[in-house]
């Protein structure tokens, strides 16, 4: 058994929104763990994400820090390096199908609007993060990864994406004042540039304008 620590907490980026973020690597069951309280996986899972090259494991290579190992090894360094990310264009459109979804959800109904606000900063912020990952810029999985990505950054203020923001934070934790009206106006104006910018994004993917090398 191996158990991690990742997140914000490693990068030194923890303010009252944040939350320890806990890896668990065991042999089948372990009821010891609960799950809204930690990530677990096997540990033939994350050979298969080392493998895969995917942006979990990327993560905690660059990010994890051990803080249990049953038999004093540290799993996750003694595994080396992940494969070279090969499926940003699908992991990016893949966001973006949930941001379209959440975006059309709003336009219809008002009923789940801070609901779908989460749902587009979720979509917002893991695009981004695939992205920087596959762009081969220094990888970024911070809150802020889609504010962070130079030229490419996400065309909309901090006052919109702090309540995007907000809205994550009120759908995941329950943490937070309601948003108003105001601020779900404002931030539903900005759906539009948020649009477009992740369809620019997939088309320089998609001309391999952007390869991780």
């Amino acid at each position: 058994m191996h158990i991690y620590v990742f997140g914000s907490v490693c990068r030194g980026e923890v303010d009252t929104s944040s939350d320890i973020d806990m890896l668990a690597i065991v042999h089948g069951l372990d009821t010891r763990f609960n799950p809204s309280d930690y990530s677990i996986y096997s540990y033939e899972r994350i050979l298969e994400l080392w493998q895969e090259g995917n942006p979990f494991a990327w993560h905690l290579y660059l990010e994890a820090k051990l803080v249990y190992a049953s038999d004093t090894n540290d799993f996750l360094r003694i595994i080396g390096k992940p494969s070279v990310y090969k499926n940003g264009y699908s992991d990016c459109k893949k966001f973006y199908d949930i941001f379209l979804s959440a975006k059309k959800s709003i336009e219809q109904s008002s009923f789940t609007e801070t609901f779908d606000l989460s749902s587009v900063f979720l979509g917002m912020r893991n695009f981004a993060t695939c992205f920087s990952l596959l762009a081969n810029n220094e990888p970024n999985f911070s809150r802020n990864s889609a504010r962070i990505l130079g030229m490419n950054s996400v065309p909309i203020n901090e006052t919109v994406y702090s309540i995007l923001e907000k809205a994550r934070v009120l759908c995941t934790r329950g943490a937070g004042e309601m948003l108003t009206t105001a601020e779900i106006s404002e931030a539903k104006v900005e759906l539009r540039n948020i649009d477009l910018w992740m369809s620019e994004i997939l088309k320089k993917i998609e001309v391999r304008c952007y390869e991780r090398v």
